[in-house]
């Protein structure tokens, strides 16, 4: 049986009710089903892999083949990257590609014995290399992730050489930090002892324990005391001054919110009567959100907090949400004008793409040389991927009577040519 008969007889599957089968019945599917999956995963990262090779043609708008898998699936960009790199890695590693792919070793064991023979330990040598990559494939099969981590800590501390300690070994800096589902940011960290040094002397005394209003003891915890001077030393570097420009100007927290949603909270709370009339309006009355470029949707009670002791820059938008008047125009967009930008566009407006706006290019959609002016209605944030795809293929932008701009794919991709919407917003109609 062939790969396109496989898929098509599981989107076939008729809808599976769980309550109708026995605890006998399930013990004896799950097992089962689990092993297709693995399968199934196995050969999607081959196949990845193998894409990757060929290229995403560039002409299709994604800027890699993680983005592309991205787009046209329900996989989320993070879940995308760690399936192309998975695949990538295991080209490398035909031993453990096959292990992984007849369900010895998981996805997660694989990847981190890959990324332990990526980067040995300096000292272990080449003639090692086998016997190790054996010891924890076979350390694997068991599927105890804890136990696998143990033995590869042991064989870094086996392996060490002795021109630079790990402690000292700033080329295992690592510093990851991603956007949880629920709006929040997940950071994980491996540093030089100096780098842990420095960290921990700033924290010191931003997170010692503080009395509260009360003259009561501290109720935080210790890891809610770092995360607290952690984001006071954030709040003091951005307030320096001292930092190096990004996209044209000081880096600093940005939100961008509607003037009415921030003072409809202030006027519901002073016009409210009684509990009843909050829990209404809790439930009904919030019109909309902030917007971080970084991270996202932020509620109306925390851009009201931030808003409280900001430099405010008003930028005057139509019904659309297009901003209006800001100024003469220049061959070169100034920070107003970025500023602007931002708000209408969020960060890079291909369709798919959404890169932050401090990464992006204000592109004039008609060329300031063919007489475009450097204004609103003329210009759009774009990446620099995309700033190339629209300036060397058939892709075109215009500007939609909404105000905002929208995509003409080449006619290899729709041959009707349909606009499509600006990334970030719907397409209910054609511009």
């Amino acid at each position: 049986m062939g790969l396109g008969e496989v898929l098509e007889a599981i989107g076939m599957l008729d809808t599976v009710e769980p309550w109708r089968y026995s605890t006998t019945e399930l013990m004896a599917v799950l097992p089962t089903l689990s092993g297709a999956i693995h399968s199934l995963e196995a050969l999607r990262v081959a196949l990845v892999a193998e894409l990757d090779k060929h290229g995403v043609p560039g002409g299709l708008g994604a800027t890699s083949t993680a983005t592309w898998l991205a787009n046209r699936t329900s996989l989320s960009p993070g879940e995308s990257n760690r399936i192309l790199r998975l695949g990538v890695a295991l080209d490398g590693h035909p031993d453990i590609a096959a292990a992984y792919q007849a369900k010895l070793i998981n996805a997660d064991a694989a990847r981190l014995i890959v990324a332990f023979l990526e980067k040995p330990p300096p000292g272990m040598p080449v003639e090692a290399v086998d016997s190790v990559r054996a010891f924890l494939l076979d350390a694997a099969k068991g599927g105890d992730l804890r136990e696998l981590r143990v033995h590869i800590s042991r064989l870094r501390e086996t392996f060490e050489a002795d021109e630079t300690p790990a402690s000292e070994d700033t080329d295992r800096n690592e510093f990851y930090a991603s956007t949880t589902l629920n709006g929040r940011m997940a950071v994980k960290g491996d540093f030089d002892a100096e780098t842990g040094e420095m960290l921990l002397a700033a924290l010191s005394p931003l997170s010692t324990p503080r009395p509260t209003d009360e003259a009561g003891p501290d109720n935080r915890t210790p890891a809610q005391r770092r995360a607290d001077g952690f984001t006071e030393i954030l709040r003091r570097y951005l307030d320096s001054g001292e930092s190096p420009d990004d996209g044209g100007e000081r880096p600093h927290l940005h939100l961008h919110i509607q003037v009415d949603d921030l003072a409809a909270v202030e006027k519901i709370e002073t016009e409210s009567t009684g509990p009843d009339n909050a829990y209404f309006f809790d439930l009904f009355g919030k019109t909309g959100v902030g917007r971080m470029p970084w991270m996202g949707a932020m509620s109306i009670e925390g851009a009201r907090r931030i808003a409280c002791d900001s430099v405010v820059h008003p930028i005057v938008m139509d019904e659309n949400g297009s901003p209006l008047n800001l100024g003469r125009s220049v061959r070169t967009a100034n920070r107003k004008l970025r500023r602007a930008l931002g708000a209408r566009d969020g960060g890079c407006a291909f369709r798919g793409c959404g890169r932050p706006a401090a990464w992006c290019d204000a592109h004039h959609i008609q060329h300031w040389i063919d007489g475009g002016a450097t204004d609103l209605d003329n210009l759009v944030l774009l990446c620099r991927f995309h700033h190339r795809l629209i300036h060397h293929s058939e892709w075109e932008v215009v500007m939609g009577r909404d105000r905002h701009p929208w995509f003409i794919p080449p006619a290899r991709i729709d041959p009707l040519r349909r606009p499509v919407a600006a990334h970030g917003r719907a397409n209910p109609q054609a511009a």
